[in-house]
């Protein structure tokens, strides 16, 4: 029997192939749709600070057949409703991680499990601090624990950083993990009194949708009506509706069989995510982020303890808890931070992921259902909260940003042009072959070029 290996893993090293290209499709969607979230949130800002009573008229006009308990406003059916697309597709996300991802092997889903734990934990016990010595509420707790993958990828295409596939695995991991403990924490303490009755119908709806996927029956026309029966029955339970879509998106197989291009959990997912990040999550965004930001409200934020707690607790709890989580990890256990990457690098990161938009916007509104003007100074600090660690991150990244270049590059170089970056390709004899033969023909080239310029130059030269 061999000895066990005391060799050092390496904590954002090289992704596989198979994983970096699902890790580019998937933030390439996301960046977009970030993007479509930013512009969304302005808008919103925008619309309720000039026009704010039509503002309040929209998300306030009621829609939905009554007789089942579904005549809410548009507001509610943003957040209950669109909102179950996008946790569908992170229910996909959690599934494909944990069973093909980087969650797959509980070693190496440690140090991000760890990470995004303590960049929850960290966040509410900010909040508890800050509101226990101001004496304030702490119903609020749970507003600053949220990550927001989109706005985050948004920040980082805007201001052009060139994030190395490793870091961004890392950020999406860590918002995936984010995600499901967000859920857990909106399904155990945001829901108050329970229709058994419609939960029970609901359950029995996904226990059908379970079979039917495990049958391999196949057709929208079937998955989607019942996909928005068992959400209207949830919706009625009193559990947050989004639990429903979460709980589908799990039910995916997320493994490739033998000869599968892609599982039909990353295939419905490629067709869904265009729909939540381009469509459901700006809506919501739309009609959640309209708060008014006057000089007295911006004021109220930093002296109201509940509001104080959330932008500490986004800025500040959230990057000592993820770089805190990751270094202690690291420090203890015998993962080994990547050469080429340094430990601000992660520090940047963990900052970015104080950007707390969609799920924080989604807590305070449920923490703080009873009173409105202070659910709208929640959402006040949520969006300064998100903007100051956005533009703390910025800069931080921004002074690494030729060193991210220069390993994206690397990264992205496929000098013989066969689709797959050379870096995947180093150990293998014939990729050696081909190259050589590139740079012998390169050189060649350059021979030619050399003996035709001096060619010339010697005609030039010639009195005749």
């Amino acid at each position: 029997m061999s000895a066990p290996s005391n060799r050092r893993s390496i904590f954002l090293g090289r992704m596989s192939l198979p994983e970096r290209n699902y890790l580019a499709d998937a933030l390439r969607a996301e960046t977009v749709g970030g993007i479509l979230l930013l512009a969304a949130a302005v808008a919103a800002l925008i619309w309720a600070n000039t026009l704010g009573g039509s503002y309040e008229a929209v998300r306030g006009f009621h829609l939905g057949p009554s007789a089942v308990g579904l005549d809410l406003s548009v507001q509610h059916w943003a957040a209950n409703g669109l909102l179950a697309v996008f946790f569908f597709v992170a229910g996909i996300e959690l599934k494909r991680e944990l069973v093909a991802g980087e969650l797959r092997d509980p070693r190496a889903a440690a140090l991000p499990v760890i990470a995004a734990i303590c960049g929850m934990v960290m966040p509410a016990v900010v909040y508890f601090a800050v509101n226990s010595l101001g004496g304030g509420s702490l119903q609020g707790w749970a507003v600053p624990t949220a990550t927001d993958i989109a706005f985050a990828l948004a920040v980082l295409a805007v201001i052009g950083t060139s994030l190395p596939a490793a870091l961004r695995a890392f950020l999406l991991t860590l918002a995936v993990v984010d995600d499901l403990f967000a859920i857990l924490i909106i399904a155990v303490f945001f829901t108050s009194t329970i229709n058994f009755l419609a939960l029970g119908l609901s359950v029995a709806g996904l226990v059908l949708f379970y079979l039917l996927l495990r049958k391999g029956v196949r057709g929208w026309y079937i998955y989607v009506p019942l996909a928005v029966v068992i959400w209207g029955l949830m919706e009625n339970s009193g559990v947050h509706a989004t639990i429903a879509g979460v709980a589908m998106g799990l039910m995916l197989r997320c493994t490739r069989r033998e000869g599968e291009t892609s599982s039909p959990g990353e295939h419905i997912e490629h067709l869904v995510r265009p729909l939540s990040a381009g469509f459901a999550v700006p809506l919501f965004a739309l009609f959640s982020a309209g708060v008014s930001l006057s000089g007295g409200a911006v004021h109220d934020v930093f002296t109201r303890p509940e509001t104080l707690g959330v932008v500490l607790g986004l800025v500040v709890g959230k990057t000592l808890g993820i770089f805190g989580g990751t270094w202690c990890t690291a420090r203890f256990t015998k993962a080994q931070l990547n050469p080429d990457l340094k430990w601000p690098d992660v520090f940047a990161v963990a900052s970015l992921a104080g950007i707390g938009f969609t799920v924080s916007l989604l807590i305070g509104e449920l923490a703080f259902s009873e009173n409105p003007v202070l659910t709208d100074e929640i959402k006040a600090s949520v969006l300064i909260g998100s903007l100051l660690a956005a533009v703390f991150a910025g800069i931080l990244l921004k002074v690494r940003n030729a060193k991210y270049k220069t390993l994206c590059e690397d990264e992205e170089r496929d000098e013989d042009q066969d689709g797959i970056p050379d870096i995947y390709e180093l150990d293998k004899p014939e990729f050696h072959l081909r190259m050589a033969a590139i740079h012998e023909a390169k050189a060649a080239e350059h021979r030619r070029l050399a003996e035709l310029a001096s060619g010339t130059h010697a005609e030039d030269d010639d009195p005749a």
